[in-house]
């Protein structure tokens, strides 16, 4: 199959103004840099001269930063800390303007930082701050009445589950029941350990190995591949779905066929966040008209231009336009 450059530039021109909701794990990311000379004399360890320090939206926040730089109207759902991280992380959100009138700050629990010391380039350790315990009833009810309250508004959602406790059975069902009744969009980047959530959404964007996870299945061979597809579209039952497959582009399922989508990528800098790249760019499509086919290729796109960039980073449509020229369909 083909996807026509024309058709694809149209469906990207209507990215602007679409209104999107990301509801999941709200992380921020924490880097220290600094230079290494000795080791400690307490421990063998090294010791970290640091120089500098940033903060950057990760998880769910990071795939609003996607969304907003293709042109979408973004709203974040999710829960924070009463702290100064969940503060920190806010107004990180808040300055890329992004909506988070629909983030809860909850008490009993911790904002997830994630904090990596970098020394010349590499990683020396990462300390994370984090409660993987399932939301109480209360904060997920306010979650929900929030939702509903707002569900109108917006033209797809977005499950971004990393994990954290914001993604769990009762929020998932209830939710993608509201979504199903209200006939709206709704994708999944799952976590391997929660799909069971995950039944009758519009569209999962799982990896190889949550996807080998899902299917209870090892794949062998790129010709296992369709059974690996079937079995998730059995258990699971999504309109479609989108298995990432890193070098090897993307395999495509959906009304019982598969198609794959090589990769575009000229180089590979850096695979980190290239997930929350391609079911933003992917839930963008679909909510712009585009067919399943027509969104997993502007998401492969999409997902070329970010490896081929340092660290978690976005693409936008000028990028995109350029690309499609360069390409061979």
């Amino acid at each position: 199959m083909k996807a026509d450059k024309n058709d694809l530039k149209k469906i990207i021109s209507k990215f602007k103004g679409k209104k999107i909701l990301v509801v999941g794990d709200l992380i921020l990311d924490h880097y220290i840099f600094g230079a290494v000379d000795r080791v400690s004399p307490e421990a063998p360890v090294p010791v970290v001269w640091a120089n500098r320090e940033e903060f950057v939206c990760g998880g769910a926040a990071n795939v609003g930063l996607n969304l907003v730089a293709l042109g979408a109207e973004v709203s974040l759902c999710g829960a924070l800390g009463k702290d100064h991280y969940g503060t920190v992380l806010l107004n990180h959100i808040e300055k890329r303007g992004i909506d988070s009138s629909l983030v809860i700050r909850d008490d009993q629990r911790p904002t997830t930082l994630k904090t990596r010391i970098i020394a010349h380039h590499q990683q020396v350790v990462r300390v994370d701050w984090e409660s993987v315990e399932m939301l109480s009833l209360g904060v997920n009810q306010k979650i929900l009445q929030k939702i509903k309250k707002n569900i109108d508004r917006f033209d797809a959602v977005i499950i971004e589950d990393y994990g954290k406790g914001v993604i769990n059975p009762n929020l998932c069902q209830s939710l993608v029941e509201l979504c199903r009744n209200k006939d709206k969009i709704i994708t999944v980047d799952p976590k391997e350990e929660n799909l069971d959530f995950y039944e009758d959404v519009t569209a999962l964007t799982p990896n190889l190995k949550e996807a080998q996870v899902a299917a209870n299945m090892r794949v062998k061979n790129k010709n296992e591949l369709p059974l690996l597809g079937e079995m998730i579209m059995q258990r699971l039952n999504p309109s479609a779905l989108l298995v990432t497959l890193g070098e090897d582009g993307m395999m495509l399922f959906y009304k019982g066929k598969n198609y794959h989508i090589p990769s575009h990528a000229q180089e590979v800098f850096d695979v980190t966040g290239a997930g929350d790249t391609v079911i933003a760019a992917f839930t963008l499509a679909l909510s712009s008209g585009a067919s399943y086919y027509q969104a997993a290729y502007i998401a492969n796109l999409s997902a070329s231009v970010v490896v081929g960039k340092l660290g978690a980073a976005t693409t936008d449509k000028e990028e995109l336009f350029k690309l499609i020229g360069n390409s061979k369909k």
